[in-house]
């Protein structure tokens, strides 16, 4: 494994990303830049996979399907310390981006990204204390997103306890987790 940080050092990269077309592309992209990409859809060959083969990096969805790309983290880092871990996402929430790297991910990026932001968010060895803070407050619906989020995580992605904790209809729930979330 590398030692430093550099994104443009050849790296041997794990996409886990039940989409298979943005899996795809996403290889593909990072192929043309002299890397070596493997793509995984299931959580657990995922994990099969990181401990059979020496990554460098891995890029993870946080929605698998039913499971979660943040259950991932802490069994990669156990099996590889030294791997980095990036966890990619249409569902970005505050929430989501604090727990991830808590359990061990160097980056957190929503989708879109484009292939240079992965490669540098990879390569980052430390935080910015530079990044200006926002010029405005959240809107309205995005307070009520980022607000589920935290109460989904700490229920452990429970629908129903989560519904109950927000005394909300199920239902009602899972409608606003299907939608993406909308921009600050």
């Amino acid at each position: 494994m590398r030692a430093e940080a550099d994104s443009s050092t050849p790296m041997r990269i794990l996409i886990v990303d039940d989409d298979a077309a943005y899996a795809l592309a996403l290889a593909r992209a990072l192929t043309r830049r002299g890397h070596t990409v493997d793509t995984e859809a299931e959580p657990e060959a995922a994990l099969v996979q990181v401990a059979a083969t020496d990554y460098d990096a891995a890029i993870l969805d946080l929605k698998l399907g039913l499971d979660s790309g943040l259950r991932l983290i802490a069994p990669m880092r156990a099996r590889r310390p030294r791997l980095r871990i990036l966890l990619l996402t249409g569902y970005a929430s505050i929430a989501t981006a604090v727990e991830a790297i808590k359990l061990g991910a160097v980056h957190y990026l929503p989708k879109p990204a484009a292939v240079e932001e992965i490669l540098a968010a990879l390569a980052r060895e430390g935080g910015d204390a530079d990044v200006p803070p926002p010029s405005a407050p959240m809107s309205l619906d995005r307070l009520e997103w980022e607000h589920i989020q935290q109460v989904l995580a700490e229920h452990g992605g429970n629908i129903s306890a989560t519904a109950r904790a927000l005394k909300m209809h199920r239902r009602t729930l899972q409608r606003k987790l299907a939608k993406r979330p909308v921009r600050y």
